[in-house]
């Protein structure tokens, strides 16, 4: 890991690169909406919440909005009635896919050895 020039120097988490990750993907809901958002490329608000099934109204909303100031997920809205939104990954949140990927590898590989089976 990237870790190494901070060993010993360690006062909070928050000010390493590990932690400036953490902060813009950590939480609940923010790498499930950023799955599916991989999955399907380009989806509107309620698609979306249909995906995810148990997120609240208000709680995707917020988490896209901070994704969105964040850099990480784009927001397309077009000028029509009933209004049309979409969301897609940015190019910064693409570079983010190999780490969802290695955490779904490591999930397959581990849930294999504990008896589960992976989706």
């Amino acid at each position: 890991m990237s870790m190494k020039g901070y060993e010993g120097k360690i006062s909070n988490i928050a000010d390493t690169p590990f932690g400036y990750t953490l902060s813009l993907i950590g939480g609940k809901w923010k790498m499930v909406i950023m799955y599916c958002l991989i999955e399907r490329g380009v989806v509107r608000y309620n698609e979306l919440q249909r995906m995810i099934g148990t997120i609240t109204y208000k709680t995707l909303s917020t988490q896209l909005k901070e994704l969105e100031a964040d850099g990480i997920v784009t927001r397309t809205e077009y000028p029509q009635i009933p209004p049309k939104v979409e969301y897609s990954l940015s190019e910064n949140g693409k570079s983010l896919i190999p780490i969802l990927e290695a955490m779904c590898e490591w999930g397959e590989k581990n849930a294999r050895s504990k008896g589960r089976k992976s989706s």
